[in-house]
């Protein structure tokens, strides 16, 4: 009985210890089954699969096969490829929070190896491959997304400061151009400079970089050296390379002409450029580009000791809407400065292909503040305000889009004071001020306008008022905010046919509410209570005020 029991004690050990293997064994293929595969990860992202990228990352990340403790360098490579899939998807602020776990797991790894190599040394035993973790995550790498993330949200500061953790000598291109444009956004010139003759080292055909640079006042000698210059036994460079580098030379010194205002010589040397390259849209927008801020130069008052330079351009306008025009034909689908063009066609009054181009730039891409700054000019021939938060929508999206800058100057400075006064039953001082803008701007149909708001203020007023809007309509016809201006004096004057005539020939140009209500008021006038004030009577007028008219 007793080697019976025996027997049975040890057949039942046996099965344990079976059992107990199976169970190991059934766990780590369990294991090993829930495992999320990191390659498939990297194929969703090669593909641009970045939402499915990001879905599958969740469960990469939160994976409890991974030990956090353990493992430091398997946590830092998930939540590293996690994090490209978060910014790949636009999700900039949750990339940021994810990239810095990874950092910090990556410290992690540091510590331990540190401390593995200083324990090896002391014991005089050399270390083997696997006697600690390498991370596969590069540092720097990870860092420059986190300030490209930060640039995405207008986060300058918080990028620059990623940046500058990043040793000079690790930095690669992208990432030398990337520091150039923080440098510059935060006016530190010589280390944007440094950085962006560090990209033309690396390679002579960053476009970018050469106009960064010219606009920052780098000489065109200077911008030269850091261009290929290899010359061959017989003293000369190769024919191709001759002709690459001329024709680049001729795009630094056309550059260089625009930054030093000389835009004669620039415009020459792109109409040159032109020539070897037809059809090329960047040249042809940089053309167009040029005659617009030269025109806006005067009309926005930025700089006087521009002007003379800046008229010798201004019978170009035609020609920019040429090139806008071209540009269109060519990529119907391009953005860029097509704020510009609308500006354009706002000083040639077709309200026609503004509307167009607005309507086409809103189906491209609604996000772009070229879209907002064409969709404020548009405005601004119906409604000041809806003008000015377009304006300032520009801004919001990028504070270093110069047109949006432009636009929202012209129509906050002299409009919103002229209102502000009224407001504030400030007559006299409203006078004053749309006087002046008058007179800055002589050639405005806004400035004209602006007087006769003030003078349509009160009832006394009312013929002065009539003859800056037409005035402002003979300089402007296709302006509908002084059409609606003056349609409602007619009203008020009990013209109501003068306001349906004119009111009538706005329609097939203008989809617009307010124009159908004063259509309305003009066939079934509702007459608002007049106001009796007379602050504003200035019988005498200002004799400049008639030479300008």
């Amino acid at each position: 009985k007793a080697s019976q029991h025996k027997e049975i004690f040890n057949l039942h050990k046996g099965f344990l210890c079976l059992n107990r293997r199976r169970a190991e064994t059934f766990k780590v293929q369990s294991e090993s089954e829930m495992d999320v595969p990191k390659d498939q990860m990297s194929t969703l992202l090669d593909c641009g699969l970045y939402n499915s990228a990001q879905m599958l990352g969740c469960f990469l990340v939160s994976s409890s096969s991974v030990n956090n403790d353990t493992s430091p360098h398997l946590k830092a490579e998930n939540l590293a490829l996690y994090g490209d899939a978060l910014l790949q998807d636009k999700e900039y602020r949750r990339a940021i929070h994810v990239y810095k776990q990874a950092l910090q797991y990556h410290k992690i790894i540091s510590k331990v190896n540190a401390t593995t190599r200083s324990s090896l040394s002391t014991s005089n035993r050399s270390s083997s491959p696997n006697s600690f973790n390498a991370s596969a995550i590069n540092e720097n790498e990870v860092k420059f997304k986190i300030a490209s993330c930060h640039c995405a949200i207008n986060e300058n500061r918080a990028a620059l400061a990623e940046m500058e953790a990043i040793p000079s000598k690790a930095r690669n291109l992208q990432m030398n151009l990337l520091m150039g444009k923080l440098y510059r956004c935060s006016k530190h010139t010589r280390p944007a400079i440094a950085c962006y003759k560090e990209c033309l080292r690396h390679c002579p055909y960053i476009i970018e970089a050469i106009t960064a640079l010219a606009e920052l006042g780098v000489q065109a000698k200077d911008i030269f050296s850091l261009l290929p210059q290899t010359p061959n036994r017989s003293g000369r460079p190769p024919f191709d390379q001759f002709e690459s580098s001329r024709w680049l030379q001729r795009y630094v010194e056309a550059q260089c002409c625009i930054a030093s205002n000389d835009y004669k010589g620039g415009l020459e040397l792109f109409s040159e450029l032109l020539q070897r390259f037809p059809n090329n849209v960047h040249i042809l927008l940089e053309m167009a580009k040029e005659v617009i801020y030269g025109i806006y130069l005067i009309s926005s008052l930025i700089d006087s000791l521009f002007e003379f330079k800046v008229e010798a351009i201004i019978g170009k306008n035609d020609e920019a809407i040429t090139d806008f025009e071209k540009v269109r034909s060519i990529d119907p689908y391009v953005v860029t400065y097509m704020d510009e063009y609308a500006m354009l066609l706002k000083l040639k009054s077709d309200p026609l292909k503004l509307n167009k181009l607005v309507h086409d730039l809103l189906s491209i891409d609604p996000a772009r503040p070229e879209v907002f700054v064409a969709l404020s000019v548009l405005w601004e021939r119906k409604d000041d305000r809806a003008a000015l938060t377009n304006a300032e929508k520009s801004i919001r999206i990028d504070d270093r889009h110069i047109t949006g800058h432009i636009v929202k100057k012209q129509l906050w400075v002299p409009s919103g004071l002229v209102r502000s006064y009224l407001a504030l039953l400030k007559t006299k001082e409203a006078l004053y001020a749309a006087r002046e803008a008058m007179k800055a701007m002589p050639q405005s149909a806004k400035a004209l306008k602006l007087v006769g708001d003030v003078y349509a203020s009160n009832s006394s007023g009312r013929e002065k008022a009539k003859k800056f809007y037409e005035s402002a309509l003979r300089l402007e016809p296709g302006y509908l905010g002084a059409a609606l201006a003056l349609a409602e004096l007619h009203v008020m004057e009990a013209r109501n046919y003068e306001a349906v005539t004119l009111l009538e020939r706005y329609l097939k140009d203008w989809a617009d509410d307010s124009l159908h209500v004063k259509l309305a008021q003009g066939v079934d006038p509702d007459a608002p209570e007049e106001e009796e004030e007379n602050d504003a009577d200035d019988a005498d007028g200002d004799p400049e005020e008639t030479e300008l008219l």
